[in-house]
């Protein structure tokens, strides 16, 4: 059963992740909710915001996104319609007393975290890679919650809510602050934990289509023709390091936390933060190829429905992308709203502090 209108805007979970759609949401429906279709691809799924207005609105999604945590994050409230976590499995998790190899205090002490919350994240890792439910399936979807509930937990806790950086000091430094949220950094852990626990369980609901998940290149997807492809992609800024642009970078924690058991033969030691080896990371946006990267993915999806989600003064420009449509035979129409994310240098910028929907029909 589809769940009501207004719910679609307020049940899905909270996150502090760096460009969510979430706050979107009821802009977004009110732009897409007249066009006939029945099967979406979003293909740059994120925290699944999207994902989730599309399942809500009863369509046949795909939510499909490189990175492992984000493809689990997608898995607890998309792929899953009716598997919640209870109280005392939330318990059994927490009671969890194995602190595994201490990869996390040995490789990134004094980076992110303090010492007792290093420590608090890899047991409750372990607990939660130690979980088994009724059966596999089963385990696999209560897995993926408390997956996402330590996921939402160590963004929300971090400056800027991004890894790029080893920036604890701007947590743990006595001085007189003009941003930032210090209550909030310092709340333990398990209280965040908890709380978005409930949020991800309020979130899962029945649409009565099935919804898949996929962790792939957008490239290398099955030629499946979708009716709507949703795309989100990493936002390049011209004249700009786009030190943000790469996901992996800004999140390799959160993917190292999702392959625990080969997160040391990943990490690239000679990054000063630790990072994920970037080898194996299809990173088209950057600004010498991403031109390209647009001009191929609006190739690959020319027969279906195209939604770009976009800002204004990224490479391609907003003009380039709706030529780009234009020339696979699109009716384009394009559309903005004010809006402006936290910590975002482009606010208070009229042009730029724009959130675009770019179609082709």
């Amino acid at each position: 059963m589809i769940i009501k209108e207004q719910a679609i805007f307020s049940s899905f979970q909270t996150t502090r992740y760096q460009g969510s759609k979430r706050k979107l949401l009821p802009w977004i429906y009110q732009i897409i909710k007249d066009i006939p279709f029945n099967s979406a691809l979003d293909g740059f799924g994120g925290t699944a915001a999207v994902s989730y207005l599309l399942k809500s609105m009863g369509k046949d999604v795909t939510f499909n996104d490189f990175l492992k945590f984000n493809s689990i994050i997608g898995t607890s409230i998309i792929e899953n319609s009716f598997i919640r976590l209870s109280e005392e499995e939330i318990e059994s998790i927490l009671l969890n007393t194995d602190f595994g190899n201490n990869i996390i205090n040995k490789t990134f002490k004094d980076s992110y975290y303090l010492e007792f919350e290093n420590n608090w994240i890899e047991r409750i890792l372990v607990g939660i890679n130690k979980f088994k439910g009724y059966n596999s399936q089963d385990t696999k979807y209560k897995k993926a919650i408390a997956f996402n509930a330590l996921f939402q937990s160590c963004i929300i806790k971090r400056p800027f809510n991004l890894f790029h950086r080893n920036n604890l000091y701007i947590r743990t430094n006595q001085v007189e602050r003009s941003f930032g949220n210090k209550k909030t950094w310092d709340q333990d852990f398990e209280v965040y934990f908890k709380k978005f626990i409930k949020e991800i369980n309020n979130s899962i609901f029945d649409s009565g289509v099935i919804c898949k998940v996929e962790n792939n290149d957008i490239f290398n997807l099955n030629e499946k023709l979708y009716d709507l492809v949703y795309l989100d992609p990493p936002y390049v800024l011209k004249n700009s390091k786009n030190e943000s642009s790469n996901y992996l970078n800004c999140y390799h924690f959160l993917e190292g936390l999702s392959i625990y058991e080969s997160w040391l033969e990943n990490i690239d030691f000679d990054t000063k933060t630790h990072r994920i080896k970037n080898s194996t990371f299809p990173n088209y946006f950057k600004a010498s190829i991403v031109n390209d990267t647009f001009k191929e993915i609006i190739k690959k999806y020319r027969q279906s429905i195209i939604v770009i989600s976009y800002k204004y003064g990224g490479t391609p420009t907003i003009e380039s992308i709706v030529n780009l449509l234009q020339a696979h035979g699109k009716l384009v129409s394009t559309y903005s709203l004010p809006y402006k994310y936290a910590l975002n240098r482009q606010n208070g910028k009229s042009q730029l502090n724009r959130e675009y929907l770019i179609i082709g029909k």
